[in-house]
């Protein structure tokens, strides 16, 4: 069953053997993030720190494994966690393509209305939120669904950008223009100078969460695709201070207003990239106005930076499992040829591959330059075109394809010299080229990149030296002599059955 709650995905896991459950005293100021970071690269259990003051918290619950990042994605999805990253990217692909409506509910019948803070009894520092790596900027809700609207349409955006706690009642949002909500914020409601309402949802139902990070299509309603997703309704109930309606099942609602021409300080943050990324920067003002939650709330963190090499996160593991398939579905859409999108898990936001069966060099100018002009590609400088038959999740595959079969000379295309919007994020960037720091982009605009490392153009098949027939026959062979020995070859990729070979 697809889980409706965050509470309802903890116990599946749980039942799974994948929740550890800390009962002794654990403090939001680094020690919740240290022990969810020494789980993330043990490949470990999801912590759940159950006595952290008021409330309780919960490391990377979305994280999966190092091998298959996609395992616990899937099991808030209801689906089978043995999949194939084929069939798991089918599978979500399918359930997209069939959004549902949203349903609302009343007050008595939504948990994220049991406790109501409004006015003077507001105070958002009656949560833990944590202080998660040593030298940011402040505490941080950094993963949670921000829900905002379009003032032009009935539109209302989901996304996914985190907030700096700074006192009882605001905080600095990173919005990084280009992306969808910052756009409705400093393209609409600044330049108007109107305050734009929004509701952070901390703790949502996991379809509601895998939403909020995908690229869906500006003007899309990202309830529907949650409820494809779920395969039912997503319940939304109306907010107490403004007219937005946010996810009943949270665990902790907070809703304000982004004020105008308003900023406070933002970072540094230890972020994706593994580094501390900074300077100190100047983001929008949200000033709250309500909070209601659950008794007893759960907040989800994320520990940003541990993603990177051979360890896994909720933010990279949501990256394969949640953006890639969308993507992949966006692009089919779109009319190309696409076997599978998925993101390099080394560096989950900066490089992505693509496989496909169309490989005529013309064609990938046209993915690439859709891919570069259509979506808001702040965060993905590079990507790397693969043939079908390449696992985009094989990284040794990937690095495989790159050496045998893109020539430097001619297959490595820089795309928009100097007019592509640059997240100010990059490590390679200066704090020069970082730049504007009053909307959050970057004063330089750089080159994107792709890499043609199709084998289209290569030697002709009949002359490469591997002969596959032979190769199963030693294969075969190979098990059967291991066997004998005494090796264990359950998990080896060998012929089967002698019919196999």
């Amino acid at each position: 069953m697809t889980a409706d709650s965050l509470r309802e995905y903890l116990g599946a896991l749980e039942s799974c053997g994948d929740l550890h459950r800390i009962d002794e005293p654990v403090s939001w100021n680094l020690e919740a993030s240290a022990v969810t970071l020494l789980l993330n690269e043990a490949d470990g259990d999801v912590p759940l720190f159950e006595d952290v003051d008021t409330a309780r918290l919960v490391g990377d619950p979305y994280r999966g494994s190092q091998r298959r990042p996609w395992d616990r994605i899937a099991l808030g999805l209801g689906l089978p966690r043995d999949l194939s990253y084929e069939e798991y990217y089918e599978s979500v692909i399918d359930r997209l393509k069939d959004p549902i409506e949203p349903r609302i509910v009343s007050h008595d019948d939504a948990p994220c209305k049991r406790r109501i803070q409004t006015g003077e009894d507001v105070d958002l520092l009656d949560y833990p939120w944590p202080y998660i790596h040593a030298g940011d900027g402040g505490r941080y809700s950094n993963l949670h669904t921000l829900i905002a609207p379009d003032p032009d349409s009935e539109w209302v955006d989901w996304s996914y950008h985190r907030s700096m706690i700074h006192d009882s009642e605001t905080s600095s949002v990173l919005l990084l223009a280009g992306e969808q909500t910052p756009n409705l914020y400093y393209y609409k409601y600044e330049r108007r100078d109107e305050p734009m309402p929004v509701a952070i949802a901390v703790g949502v139902e996991p379809a509601v969460q895998y939403t909020s990070v995908m690229w869906i299509p500006t003007g899309r309603n990202e309830a529907e695709y949650a409820g494809g997703l779920k395969r039912e309704p997503v319940d939304l109930v109306p907010c107490e201070t403004n007219e937005l309606m946010v996810p009943a099942s949270a665990e902790l609602v907070i809703e304000g207003e982004i004020l105008p021409n308003e900023r406070r300080d933002e970072g540094p943050f230890g972020d994706y990239f593994g580094y501390m990324h900074g300077p100190r920067r100047s983001m929008p003002l949200f000033r709250v106005t309500g909070i209601t939650s659950r008794e007893d709330p759960i907040i989800p963190f994320c520990v940003e930076g541990t993603g990177v090499g051979e360890t896994e996160n909720a933010t990279s593991s949501m990256e394969v499992g949640c953006v890639g398939p969308d993507a992949t579905l966006g692009l089919r859409t779109a009319g190309f040829d696409v076997q599978c999108i998925a993101p390099w898990k080394s560096t989950p936001r900066t490089v992505y591959v693509i496989s496909t069966e169309t490989t005529d060099p013309s064609y990938l100018h046209d993915m690439a330059n859709f891919i570069f002009t259509t979506w808001g590609m702040l965060h993905v400088d590079f990507f790397v075109f693969v043939d079908a038959d390449v696992d985009p999740l094989d990284q040794r595959a990937v690095i495989e394809a790159l050496a045998l079969h893109a020539d430097p000379d001619a297959d490595f295309h820089q795309f928009g010299v100097e007019t592509m919007p640059k997240v100010p994020l990059n490590i390679y960037q200066t704090p020069t080229e970082k730049g504007d720091i009053q909307t959050g982009t970057s004063k330089a605009k750089t080159a994107k990149a792709y890499i043609d490392a199709t084998s289209a153009g290569d030697a002709d098949p009949d002359d490469r030296f591997r002969d596959d027939s032979a190769d199963i026959d030693r294969r075969y062979r190979a098990r059967r002599i291991l066997e004998r020995a005494g090796v264990e070859t359950g998990d080896l990729p060998f012929a089967e059955t002698e019919a196999d070979r």
